[in-house]
């Protein structure tokens, strides 16, 4: 009897020390935003477009200034939520088309997944693009306790319909019901209130919580509109002269009103001390009309889906209470797989027990408990129906073959270092009166110097060459990121010996890849069927 007493009572105290350690779990929110260039935010030295909210994440958190991802959403989401690159998944040639009937294999287990183990509530607010055709490839069969957005990769900002390759219909679900009562409502809007609803209605009772917000912004919607944002915040950017970049630039803003509205309700319910908030684009901008859009990655070379650092070189942030010497700009190579692992360890998890993945842990780098540079080398991607591969090992990159026959193998603007009405020492005011400096401030967070931050995150060089010794097409091209950031200048013929190497690890990087999972897309998806709704069609069809 005695012995069954302390059998019990053992049982018990491991119950009760696991629940408590469960819920010492630091909350966990990522903001992903939608095709977000390198020069669309101030701490990267930009203030035609402000973004004080993010800005003020910056100042108190840690700016990934040297990191990196695949060119395309899809492969990048995919990436963020199975710490593999997507040529170990199939995910690496272009992005999921609406009616076309694959998506993330369901054999990978997924980051919500992992954090669901460890006893986090699992939310799921915005873009999903991983797979939509039938239900056990959706956000709500993937680890993700509820999910309320779009699954396919764009749609209308106010009617929240998606038009694409001739089809039309409804792309705005919560869970696996159809909502058609928000019409009319700004998404960037829409999907911060659910945001915040989540926040406001989570009891750390009941867990930590892991919220995903991936934005629509600033993603182009429909070709028929491509740019759109309430009309009183696009008349705040008068001052810009092309409408384009001035439609752009309002739904930046309104980016960044959310993030500052997430955070500020974080704060509200005290749960902001006890938060990771990670902040990323999932690729390069679409510039110069790239997509029907206006993002600027300047000074880097090309765009969205292109394998220069215009497109695999994204704008990123990580806060926390405890990182080592917050405002400060972390120079350590990051890729995108690197999410899964290092959140996983910010929770206390062993990172061990994560098997087969290409990411590994910054979390010990970030909080100052390792000096030792988690990544050396990287994958942006190799992408064979596009005909392109580009790896990087310290700092050096390679780059095999391009897209669009290099019609956007070159650097677009705006530098956003004119065209302004407001001067840094005005800008600096206009961060610490946000809503994200003000939350920060109530707990006591520390802020760096937000002018020597710009300038260490600042990337500059000189104006660009007329014409570029890289013909990617003909022959791989080398080039230095540290010494040459914007890629000017192959120099393949210079370092003979690390033009081989890296000719070498793109060679390994092929060998490990897997076929591509696409497939074309089927006319019998097509919302015309369902009730213009885009649905998961296969299933009524039982294919």
């Amino acid at each position: 009897m005695e012995f069954e007493q302390y059998v019990c009572l053992s049982v018990f105290v491991l119950e009760f020390l696991s629940s408590v350690e469960a819920f010492s779990r630091p909350n966990i929110v990522f903001i992903l935003a939608d095709d977000l260039g390198f020069n669309d935010v101030g701490f990267h030295g930009s203030l035609q477009i402000p973004t004080p909210n993010i800005d003020a994440l910056a100042s108190s958190g840690i700016i990934l200034n040297q990191y990196y991802g695949t060119p395309l959403c899809t492969p990048s989401r995919s990436a963020i939520m199975t710490g593999k690159h997507p040529i170990h998944t199939g995910m690496q040639n272009y992005v999921i088309e609406a009616g076309s009937p694959y998506g993330l294999p369901l054999n990978e287990i997924v980051l919500p997944q992992h954090l669901k183990e460890l006893g986090y509530q699992t939310k799921a607010v915005g873009k999903w693009h991983l797979g939509s055709f039938s239900r056990p490839f959706l956000p709500t069969n993937r680890g993700f306790e509820s999910h309320y957005g779009y699954w396919l990769g764009f749609k209308d900002y106010y009617d929240h319909t998606n038009a694409e390759n001739g089809m039309w219909g409804l792309d705005l679900h919560d869970g696996l019901e159809d909502d058609w009562s928000e019409f009319g409502n700004y998404t960037t809007r829409l999907f911060t209130r659910k945001a915040e609803e989540i926040i406001e209605n989570h009891s750390p009772e009941e867990g930590p919580l892991f919220l995903y917000l991936a934005h629509l912004a600033v993603h182009s919607a429909n070709p028929h509109s491509p740019l759109q944002a309430p009309r009183e915040t696009v008349k705040r950017f008068e001052y810009i002269e092309d409408k384009n970049r001035r439609i752009f630039a309002a739904m930046v803003y309104e980016l960044d009103l959310s993030i500052g509205r997430v955070v500020k309700k974080l704060s509200q319910k005290n749960l902001l001390k006890d938060t990771i908030i990670v902040f990323s684009s999932d690729n390069g901008g679409p510039a110069a009309g790239f997509n029907q859009n206006a993002a600027s990655n300047w000074p880097l070379k090309g765009v969205k889906n292109t394998p220069w650092e215009g497109g695999v070189r994204m704008a990123g942030l990580v806060w926390a209470n405890n990182l080592e010497q917050p405002g400060r700009v972390y120079t350590n190579l990051m890729d995108m797989v690197d999410w899964l692992p290092t959140l996983y360890g910010a929770t206390g998890a062993n990172c061990s027990s994560l098997k087969g993945i290409d990411g590994v842990n910054h979390w010990p780098t970030l909080t100052g408990k390792s000096d030792k540079p988690p990544r050396t080398k990287t994958v942006h991607n190799i992408d064979e129906g596009f005909g392109y591969g580009a790896v990087r090992k310290g700092p050096w990159k390679l780059v095999q073959g391009t897209t669009y026959n290099g019609d956007w193998d070159k650097w677009f603007g705006p530098s956003g270092r004119d065209n302004f009405t407001i001067d840094w020492k005005h800008y600096k005011k206009l961060i610490a009166d946000s809503d994200t400096a003000k939350s920060l401030a109530r707990i006591g967070a520390r802020f760096g110097h937000f002018d020597k931050i710009v300038s260490q995150a600042n990337v500059k060089c000189s104006n660009p060459p007329d014409i570029s010794n890289c013909k990617p097409k003909v022959k791989p091209c080398l080039f230095n990121i540290e010494s040459d950031p914007c890629e000017y200048e192959d120099v393949a013929d210079k370092h003979p010996k690390k033009y081989t190497e890296l000719l070498k690890l793109l060679e390994d990087y092929k060998h490990t890849q897997v076929p591509p999972r696409n497939k074309p897309q089927n006319p019998l998806a097509d919302p015309k069927y369902f009730g213009y709704v885009w649905t998961y069609w296969a299933d009524y069809l039982k294919i």
